[in-house]
């Protein structure tokens, strides 16, 4: 797709300095902009690279004012940053904008679609499914029977949703992951064997949440495994049974949270977090990365380590960790003498 100056500027309320008519089709760093490419400038350590630019076209703040020559067009906007997060939002959009049910896919009996459905080859929808306007979803997806699917949803190729799952509008699903399996609940016996307890709930994802690729949501024992409106989830994420993530928390990457746990609103999870089960997050907590978790955290707590306790005491003891082989011999010096 191509665009020009004077369109990306109407995108974004801007104002052309230079060629109106200067076509871009590409997207480039500041530093590699090529001929045909569209780059931005707001980090001021940047700035050199404006006058070396071989991009045909650059987003600038409005402060901006050229020291010297330069050849890129510009676009002047309020702030360069946020222009193009929006320009490469409008540009997912268009490239994504697919309607039409391809051929070869199966829709089962009562299923009801909106306006604009886009349903790629090799998908398969259940019975009784419900499936709101504007929804995307790629290839070789299965959605089971009785799921709810809101409005301008996108679920890219390769994802699972099983059955009785209730996706609300907005919502984004990358490839690979599978929503609504079954939870780890097995029952032991004296002899040492397991029997399976059936999962009967589902999961809810409200509105706008995310879910990156490759992340496993169980399925409730019984009730509802719940994601709150606004959650993002990062790629390679567990969620148990029975857990419930409030609004607008954000978990990075291979995080594993065991069934039944309860976590607030406007947290922050890192990567490679284990959180126990049965225990409960408060509101605007932060979990450092790698860090364990094997109690409740009350609201705001910011924590690191395993088992993770307070991030101040956690910076503290380490110098002390780091130390500790010297502390050791000076502590054997010590007793020698």
């Amino acid at each position: 797709m191509k665009f020009t100056a004077e369109q990306i500027a109407g995108i974004l309320d801007g104002e052309v300095l230079g060629n109106p008519n200067a076509e871009v089709h590409k997207l480039s760093k500041i530093e590699e902009g090529t001929k045909g490419s569209l780059t931005f400038l707001s980090n001021s350590k940047y700035q050199n690279y404006i006058y070396t630019t071989q991009a045909t076209i650059t987003i600038v703040n409005n402060s901006f004012e050229a020291e010297q020559p330069i050849k890129t067009t510009l676009i002047k906007v309020e702030d360069a940053y946020q222009a193009f997060s929006k320009l490469l939002e409008y540009y997912n959009k268009v490239k994504l904008m697919k309607s039409g049910i391809e051929q070869p896919s199966v829709l089962s009996e009562n299923v009801v679609y909106g306006t604009d459905l886009y349903l790629g080859s090799f998908c398969y929808v259940g019975k009784n499914v419900t499936i709101g306007n504007n929804v995307k979803i790629y290839p070789n997806t299965f959605i089971g029977d009785n799921v709810t699917i809101g409005d301008n949803c996108l679920f890219f190729a390769g994802v699972r949703i099983y059955s009785e799952t209730e996706i609300g509008n907005n919502c984004v699903i990358h490839s690979g992951t599978i929503i609504g399996s079954d939870g780890f609940g097995f029952a032991p016996h004296d002899d040492g064997t397991y029997s399976k307890i059936p999962q009967i709930g589902n999961v809810i994802l409200e509105d706008d949440v995310e879910v990156g690729s490759c992340t496993t949501i169980d399925r409730a024992t019984m009730g509802s495994t719940i994601i709150r409106k606004g959650v993002k989830l990062d790629n390679q994420i567990q969620i148990a049974h029975n857990v419930e993530i409030g609004e607008n928390t954000v978990i990075a990457a291979q995080t594993g949270v065991a069934g039944s746990t309860k976590i607030g609103k406007n947290c922050m999870i890192g990567g490679q977090v284990g959180v126990a089960g049965h225990i409960t997050i408060g509101d605007n907590v932060r979990i450092q990365a790698q860090s364990g978790i094997g109690k409740s955290l009350k609201d705001g707590e910011v924590v690191q380590g395993s088992p993770a306790f307070t991030y101040g005491d956690f910076s503290k003891s380490y110098v002390h960790f780091r130390n500790l082989p010297k502390i050791v011999s000076e502590w054997d010096a010590l007793k020698k003498k």
